[in-house]
């Protein structure tokens, strides 16, 4: 395998080195505008993978008209969808969750996806830089009540050795600061990058978690088995992060095997994100029912290790919210109607209180309604 640095400077990046795009001179012309408004990039070893326009793979890196279109049902889709931009005390910090930051560490990736909720800054030059870094080291030290940062991007993993070294010391050196978190997508999509010299860097600074990120299961190659195998060799835990996309993954033995093949591999399932309300990228999203259905035949059909949690990240900044298929038909003061995987109905008693304690003849006559967590 070609090293990482060569696959990365052959990548794709204009129109006219992508595959399977139309001859039409008027298409190719119009497609350019799309390269304008949103970089593109795809990377050698992932650019290989592709085996036509209708490969899940194609659908998710190569330009396409569609992202001209900015409108649903009259509203503008917006370039900050989870108001990001608002919840930064310094430049590229988000602190949104009292005791956890992200800090952005590049804003560079392997592959540049089309429907990235950070779409209104990956690939542009300027963004990152060693001064911003420093700010948002500097402010997680002066804030002791954070414990945990994900670094981000981008991804921080295109960051070259020396210098991801250098970042990952300066966080744990900070002695309030108990878990860093690497979100990166590097290992599913330029395994090459997973190299000897950056497990001997990244097994230095445990506690470290690895959120990957994962779409289909034509992504787990071998060349993908063997960095995935590196990293938890090091003892790094491993979790994935799916984004639901119409044509890409909206179907549930394709989620299944996703998600068997990632548990293979010793890569837990974290999260299926409904896709974000961002500008250019509404011909991602699915309704949100197609994500409970998902979820539905998951559960009970395979390992609940392998049933990711589902969420939408609420639009305009409110954080991560997780939905379940409704699995209470009824709930009261005596019993709690529920519903299995195969559907068939199953009572469950309330426990009997009287005044905060047992009842002794085993029932009371003013007890309280309970209710279930949702």
């Amino acid at each position: 395998m070609e090293p990482w640095q060569q696959q990365l400077s052959q990548s794709a990046v204009k129109i006219k080195d992508l595959p399977f795009i139309p001859e039409s001179p008027e298409y190719r012309e119009r497609l350019k505008k799309v390269g304008e408004l949103y970089p593109i990039r795809i990377n050698s070893y992932f650019l290989s993978l592709i085996k036509g326009p209708d490969d899940p793979l194609w659908k998710q890196v190569v330009p396409t008209l569609e992202e001209l279109d900015d409108y649903i049902d009259g509203d503008t889709l917006v370039a900050d969808p989870l108001n990001e931009e608002v919840d930064m005390p310094v430049p590229e910090l988000v602190h949104r969750y009292p005791d956890r930051v992200l800090l952005m560490i590049n804003n560079q990736c392997p592959i540049v996806c089309r429907f990235c909720t950070r779409k209104r800054k990956i690939g542009f030059p300027g963004v990152v830089t060693r001064e911003t870094l420093r700010q948002g080291i500097e402010y997680i030290r002066n804030h002791p009540e954070i414990r945990d940062v994900i670094m981000s991007g981008g991804d921080p993993l295109l960051v070259p050795d020396k210098e991801l070294d250098r970042i990952l010391g300066e966080l744990r050196s900070i002695p309030h600061l108990e878990i860093i978190r690497i979100g990166t997508r590097v290992p599913g999509t330029l395994p090459a990058r997973i190299t000897e010299n950056l497990c001997s860097i990244l097994k230095k600074y445990h506690p470290l978690y690895f959120n990957m990120h994962f779409n289909h299961p034509a992504e787990i190659t071998p060349e993908v088995e063997k960095a995935c195998a590196m990293l938890a060799d090091i003892g790094i835990p491993l979790g994935s992060q799916t984004v639901l996309l119409k044509g890409v993954n909206d179907d549930s033995q394709v989620m299944k095997e996703l998600m068997l093949k990632l548990l293979k591999n010793r890569v837990k399932p974290y999260y299926i994100y409904q896709a974000d309300m961002t500008e250019g990228t509404d011909h991602f999203r699915t309704s949100v029912q197609k994500g409970l259905d998902i979820i539905k035949d998951l559960m009970g059909h395979t390992s609940g290790m392998a049933v990711p949690y589902f969420v939408i990240d609420a639009p305009g900044g409110g954080g991560k919210v997780r939905l379940l298929p409704n699995s209470v038909v009824e709930h009261n003061k005596d019993e709690v109607v529920i519903t299995n995987y195969e559907g068939k109905v199953f009572r469950y008693s309330q426990p009997e209180r009287k005044n905060g304690t047992s009842s002794q003849n085993g029932k009371s006559k003013n007890q309280d309604m309970c209710q279930l967590p949702s």
